[in-house]
C-alpha cells in the first residue's frame, strides 16, 4: 500500500497521496467520528470533505450499536449505470439537449411507477410522488461516452459498447430518508442506537425500505430519460454508497456504515468526476480491511457551497458555466445550484483514482466523458 494509507490516529486512517487535495476539517470531523462509543475503526477515502458533523466520503466499523446519523438523510444514494442504444458517433447536442426534457416533476406514467414499485416490493410510503426525479445538491443524470480503454474484456463482460453514449444516474431516496432520519434525530438525537433493540431493529426495517425505493428512484429516473431520448437501455451496474450493513472486519462482527463511500465488496464500480471531468470505471483488486472494504464515491467536493457562487460569479455567468472545458454540456437552471456544482468547487477526479490505484485497491477498466448533464430545468431544487 506503500505510503498511500495514512493512520491519522490509532482509529482513523486516510487513502491518499501528497498530491491529494484534502480539508484539515474534514480530517478532524474523521478523528472525531472515530471516539464515538463503540467506534471501532474509520477510513476516510480520497474524496473525503466536511459534512454536517461528520465526513463525507467515509466508512465507520462499530460494534454493539450504529449511527444513523452517520448514513445521514439520503439513504441508499448511489449510482446506476446504463449502456444505451445512442451511437455516439451520430449524437447531436442541440438535438439531446432538446428531447431531454424536463424531468423535475412526478412521472404522468403511473402504471410505470406502480410496477416499479411493485416490482422492488415498495410498501407505500407517501414518497412516491418522487420517485423518477433527481433532487438537488449533487445527484445529476449523465450520458457519458468511453474516452479510453484500459481492459476492453471486462468492459464486454459488463455489457458496455464503446460505439454507445452511457447513461449515469447519481440520486437516491430523496425525501423518505430525510423522513427517516429525522424520526430517528427526534427520538434519538446522535446516540445511536443500541444493537437488537427494538428501536435498532425498527430502524433498519425502515432504512432497508429506502435503500429499494432508492434503486428504484434511479431506475425510473434512467427509463424516464431514455424514453425521452427515443432510445433503450440495459442497467450494467447499480452500487449505493449511503448505507449501513452488518460486516465482519479483521474477524471482529459489528457494524459498517458506509456515507458516500463505495463498497469494494460489490464487484465493479464507477466513480464520476465533476460534470466537467472525466469518470472511471474501476474494478476492485483485493478486500482491504483496513480501509472498511471501500473506495471513493466520487471526486469530493474542495468548496463549500455558499462560497461557489462568490468565487465565481464575476469570471462565468450561468449561461456559460452551461458549457465546460470537455466540450459537454450542463442543463441546470437553477442559478445557484450551478455555480455550488461547478467544477472548480471539487477535487480533479485523477487524483483521487490515483490514490486508489497508489494504495492497490483498484484497477483502472475505462475513463468516460461527458457529453451531456442533467440537474434541472427548474429554478430550485427540493
Amino acid at each position: 500500500m506503500g505510503n498511500f494509507v495514512k493512520h491519522v490516529s490509532d482509529r482513523a486512517c486516510l487513502v491518499a497521496s501528497d498530491a491529494t487535495w484534502m480539508d484539515d476539517a474534514a480530517i478532524a470531523q474523521l478523528v472525531t467520528t472515530s471516539q464515538l462509543e463503540g467506534m471501532q475503526r474509520v477510513a476516510g477515502m480520497p474524496d473525503l470533505h466536511p459534512g454536517r458533523g461528520y465526513p463525507v466520503g467515509a466508512a465507520f466499523f462499530s460494534n454493539n450499536k450504529f449511527y444513523p446519523a452517520l448514513v445521514g438523510n439520503d439513504i441508499g444514494c448511489g449510482m446506476a449505470l446504463w449502456q444505451t442504444d445512442l451511437r455516439a458517433s451520430a449524437v447531436q447536442l442541440d438535438k439531446l439537449e432538446k428531447r431531454v426534457g424536463n424531468i423535475d416533476g412526478p412521472m404522468h406514467d403511473t402504471h410505470a411507477v406502480a410496477q416499479a414499485i411493485t416490482d422492488a416490493g415498495i410498501h407505500p410510503t407517501g414518497c412516491e410522488a418522487s420517485l423518477g426525479t433527481l433532487g438537488g445538491g449533487n445527484h445529476f443524470a449523465e450520458f457519458q461516452q468511453v474516452d479510453t480503454v484500459y481492459e476492453p474484456e471486462a468492459l464486454a463482460d459488463l455489457g458496455i459498447d464503446t460505439r454507445h453514449l452511457l447513461l449515469l444516474v447519481h440520486t437516491g431516496s430523496r425525501g423518505l430518508g430525510e423522513r427517516i432520519l429525522r424520526q430517528q434525530m427526534d427520538a434519538f438525537g446522535h446516540s445511536g442506537l443500541l444493537s437488537d433493540t427494538p428501536e435498532a431493529q425498527a430502524y433498519l426495517a425502515q432504512h432497508d425500505e429506502a435503500l429499494q425505493f432508492a434503486r428504484c428512484n434511479r431506475q425510473l429516473v434512467a427509463q424516464r430519460l431514455l424514453a425521452n431520448v427515443r432510445s433503450g437501455g440495459q442497467c450494467v451496474l447499480d452500487v449505493q454508497h449511503n448505507f449501513v450493513a452488518p460486516a465482519t472486519i479483521h474477524d471482529q462482527t459489528g457494524w459498517l456504515h458506509r456515507k458516500g463511500a463505495t463498497p469494494s465488496d460489490q464487484g465493479v464500480v464507477v466513480i464520476p468526476g465533476s460534470r466537467g471531468d472525466y469518470s472511471y470505471l474501476v474494478r476492485p483488486l483485493r478486500l482491504c480491511h483496513d480501509t472498511l472494504l471501500s473506495l471513493a464515491h466520487g471526486a469530493g467536493r474542495k468548496w463549500i457551497r455558499s462560497a461557489c457562487k462568490d468565487r465565481l460569479f464575476k469570471l462565468m455567468t450561468p449561461t456559460q458555466m452551461g458549457r465546460t472545458a470537455l466540450g459537454s454540456r450542463v442543463i441546470c437552471n437553477d442559478k445557484q445550484l450551478i455555480y455550488e456544482e461547478a467544477p472548480q468547487a471539487y477535487k480533479g477526479v485523477d487524483s483521487v483514482v490515483q490514490a486508489l490505484v497508489g494504495a492497490g485497491l483498484v484497477e483502472l477498466l475505462a475513463r468516460t466523458k461527458p457529453v451531456l448533464t442533467y440537474k434541472t430545468r427548474g429554478e430550485c431544487c427540493e
